[in-house]
């Protein structure tokens, strides 16, 4: 089987779904021709001399035999994805808006298969006139994610979590103000939040935590920022009860899928690709309440070539009666198990085998 594969490998979620993907090839005993987008870093991730070998080797692959008449497969943003190495290229991107640029439009078509993370992307992409499109799911991290089963508070309380990439499309802000509404300085519950945008500064975080609290503190709201190290990332999303999906759009939201598959409760907003994996029985599903433009003057920029759409809101009422459902459901038990079917149903073997198949 002679293909290739276009890659980022990083610590985003591109590049994290990147680096598993590899090893799942690695595993299987493939030996694709490889090209990098942007330097390749493992950051934490443990890696084999074996790999590391079996990885420079695909590299040099690439260079000294690939031929454009092969075909190949890229993960990266609609942006970017006109060019290619092959004749032939199969596209994976994550999409969060509802809607398609001509430029993007004209960007698919051009690609012989697109694969996006989600049914309601489908629906978005076939909506504009994209019909060479396909759901491909992702999938449970299970080399890098596990329940501890450790008891991180003995006090009783109820833990939130929030995490991810600190922007308006994931209303983190929002999120933590609702509940900070309800539930500030109040000892029975408490907040962490693992919030870092690495595309501003480090000043720059620091005023969105300032403005998302209005310049306030409270004894049980947190920020830990960014976390590299996979391990430690693993401790955090053990260390809470709930984990909080606000936001209005993503193409998988690996965070709290994770979290949800090691057995945590969660509040999850039921619209766009949380809907691929979480359902009335795996989580506290938070109703939508219309949509918003995207824009923010930072990845979302009003009348460009590309990232033009809404996202989806929701109310700070119904935000605050999932939360106390969610803690209803942690005080019957602190054990999502519905959740934890998840790692069975999403598996990295499941779509690299989707993948090889469009060789």
């Amino acid at each position: 089987m002679k293909f290739a594969l276009h890659l980022p490998v990083n610590s985003t979620s591109f590049g994290q779904v990147s680096i598993q993907l590899l090893k799942e090839i690695y595993s299987l005993k493939l030996e694709p021709s490889l090209f990098m987008i942007g330097a390749p870093d493992f950051g934490q991730e443990e890696i084999t001399e074996d790999f590391k070998n079996w990885f420079n080797s695909c590299l040099k692959k690439g260079l000294r035999y690939h031929s454009r008449k092969d075909p190949i497969f890229k993960l990266w943003h609609i942006n970017g994805s006109l060019e290619s190495y092959s004749d032939r290229q199969f596209l994976l991107t994550f999409h969060e808006l509802d809607a398609l640029t001509q430029a993007e439009i004209n960007i698919l078509k051009n690609n012989d298969k697109v694969l996006v993370s989600s049914p309601y992307s489908v629906k978005v992409f076939n909506e504009h006139g994209v019909g060479n499109t396909s759901y491909l799911p992702l999938f449970f991290d299970a080399k890098n994610f596990k329940a501890t089963n450790k008891t991180y508070f003995n006090d009783g309380r109820v833990t939130f979590n929030l995490c991810g990439k600190f922007e308006k499309r994931k209303h983190h802000v929002k999120a933590i103000r609702a509940w900070v509404n309800k539930y500030a300085n109040n000892s029975n519950y408490s907040l962490q939040c693992a919030l870092y945008n690495n595309f501003i500064s480090q000043e720059d975080n620091t005023k969105l935590i300032n403005m998302a609290v209005e310049g306030k503190k409270f004894f049980n709201v947190s920020f830990f920022g960014h976390m590299a190290q996979t391990n430690l990332y693993n401790e955090f999303l053990n260390s809470a009860d709930v984990i909080l999906g606000a936001s209005g759009g993503e193409g998988w939201a690996l965070p709290e899928f994770q979290s949800v598959a090691i057995g945590k409760h969660s509040v999850i907003v039921n619209a766009h690709a949380y809907t691929a994996w979480a359902n009335d029985k795996n989580s506290v599903m938070l109703q939508a309440s219309g949509k918003t433009p995207a824009y923010d003057n930072m990845f979302f920029h009003e009348g460009q070539e590309f990232n033009q759409g809404n996202i989806f809101e929701w109310s700070e009422d119904a935000f605050i009666e999932g939360c106390e459902k969610a803690i209803a459901r942690v005080k019957r038990s602190k054990v999502n198990q519905e959740g934890l079917k998840l790692q069975e149903q999403f598996t990295v073997k499941k779509t690299t085998e989707q993948i090889l198949s469009l060789f």
